[in-house]
Order: C-alpha cells, then structure tokens, then sequence
C-alpha cells in the first residue's frame, strides 16, 4: 500500500510513515523523512523500519470471534479474523476492542498508537546494534471500524486490527517481572534496558510479548514507560521505571555503557500481567502491591 506524502508529495509505501501520521489519512499524512526534517534515502528508511503492518485495508472477523473471543488483556478482547485485500488477503489478523465498562477515554486508541511509535524508534536503533542475528519487529496496529452493516452493535464500532502472532508468549511486563529461563527472554530484557540508555533516561520499553519467527521475532502491545507519564494508563512512569530495573540484571545481552538508575526501589508488585493506573490518582510505595489492576 503506498500513499502521497501531504508535505513532500512523494508517492512512498506505508512503511516510509510513522502509525500516527499514516492514521491520519490521504491528504494529511506525512513521511518520516518530514516528520523529523531529515533527507535520509527512503530505501534506508524502509529497511531500517522494525514496523510489521496491515498492509490491507479490510478483514472479516466471524461472529463467534467476536461473540467468543481467544484471548484477553487487562482491558481488551482479543478476536482472530482474516485480511480480504492486499498482500496479506487470506492470512490471519487479530482486531482488539475495549471491554465494557472500563474507564477508558476516547483518546486511548490514539495513546496505543503513540507507544508504538515510540516503540518503534527504539527497536530500530536496537536492530541497527547488531545485538542479536534476528530482526527485532514491532506488530503496528490500525484505528478501524466495522461496516455499517455488521452485526447487531458492532456496526460502526471502532478496533484495533493487526497482524497475527503465532506462538505468543510474554518476555517481561511493565512491573518489572521478567521470564529469563530462555535466551529470548534475556534479549528482550537487554532491549528494555537499552530503551532507557537511548532516551537518556526518560522511556522504558517493556510489556514485551509476542513470537518467535525464523528471520525475527514480533511484538505486540507494547507499553512504555515515561518520566511523564504520557503514555496512558499502562505508562507506570518513573516508580515504573524503577521497579523495572529493581528486578533487572544484566546478561550477555546488555552493554558495559548502558545508564541505569542508582538505587532503584520496587513501587510495584512485579506480575506477568500488565498493571494499569490512572493518570489522575497519584501514586505510592504501598497501594499498588494491593492490586495488579490499580484505579
């Protein structure tokens, strides 16, 4: 799929724009050479991109998918569909949607958005290190709606759609639990380690999960954690921050010249879930050990 640059006017593939620009749409979206007001080739670019995308416009999802979903998330139903157009026609998909009743504002399908974006930034920088003989990819998700005539409620209702991952499994969380009973876990902790030597501080990469592929390995549902906390719900920001690197040790994986925090302390109960919070509540050392699901 390719679309005109809004500011550059280059016809590029949808590889050549960030999820958040590419969302937009026809006529407004801008490239990454743009976006950041640098002239690098496009083709570095799109070798260099860690994004896995759509590269599809529709997907049909059976009703008893939707009825009876396969997985979960703290706050989502995950169901599994198939794309109908484009170089992915035929294969599998996933479309996520929010469960009822939970405080959720309209903006947090812009926020998932975000944290991919972010994500991808710093996987790139990690493939171009050369750490691992694999490619590290991010699965980047589109904002999109059932038809007007789909069944029942769903019709018109707003998801996420994005490729499928085979062979799922979850690396670390956004609490600091991590699985390094496997060399994969290691590298995944090393690549969350690496995010806050990149930012200089700032961002945490981590909630890693997805699947391990030949020539790569796919990731989902990223979250990341900010000095900020910009990033939404699952943005544990700098206590997150910390009780990440509480339980972190380094391995093999990680270099001698990575910043780490000094002193880090435990704020959260580290859980394989991904733990939520509010941006409105304020945290503290004792609450979040009561709950992994803190409002």
């Amino acid at each position: 799929m390719s679309r005109t640059c809004a500011a550059c006017d280059r016809n590029l593939p949808q590889s050549s724009y960030t999820a958040n620009q590419y969302s937009k749409g026809p006529g407004v979206s801008r490239c990454t050479r743009c976006v950041h007001g640098h002239h690098s080739d496009a083709t570095t670019l799109r070798q260099s991109d860690g994004g896995r995308f759509n590269y599809s416009s529709s997907a049909s999802i059976p009703i008893s998918a939707l009825e009876r979903p396969f997985a979960q998330g703290a706050f989502r139903w995950v169901a599994k569909g198939a794309y109908t157009s484009g170089p992915r026609q035929a294969q599998a998909c996933v479309v996520k949607w929010f469960k009822t009743g939970a405080v959720f504002s309209n903006d947090y399908f812009t926020l998932d958005i975000k944290a991919v974006d972010k994500a991808l930034e710093i996987v790139n920088k990690f493939n171009q290190l050369g750490v691992i003989n694999k490619v590290v990819k991010i699965n980047v998700p589109e904002v999109w709606h059932f038809t007007d005539d789909s069944f029942g409620d769903w019709s018109g209702q707003r998801h996420l759609c994005e490729p499928f991952i085979q062979n799922y499994q979850k690396f670390n969380s956004n609490t600091g639990w991590n699985d390094e009973s496997k060399a994969w876990g290691e590298v995944m902790q090393a690549l969350s380690h690496f995010s806050y030597h990149l930012s200089g501080g700032n961002f945490v990469l981590c909630d890693l999960q997805g699947g391990i592929y030949r020539y790569e390995i796919v990731l989902s549902d990223p979250v990341i954690l900010s000095r900020d906390r910009q990033y939404g719900v699952t943005d544990l920001g700098p206590d997150g921050i910390s009780s990440f690197f509480a339980q972190h040790n380094c391995n093999t994986f990680c270099r001698p010249n990575w910043t780490r925090p000094a002193n880090p302390k435990q704020y959260f109960r580290p859980v394989q879930g991904t733990t939520m919070i509010r941006r409105s509540v304020l945290t503290d050392y004792s609450r979040p050990y009561g709950t992994s699901l803190y409002y």
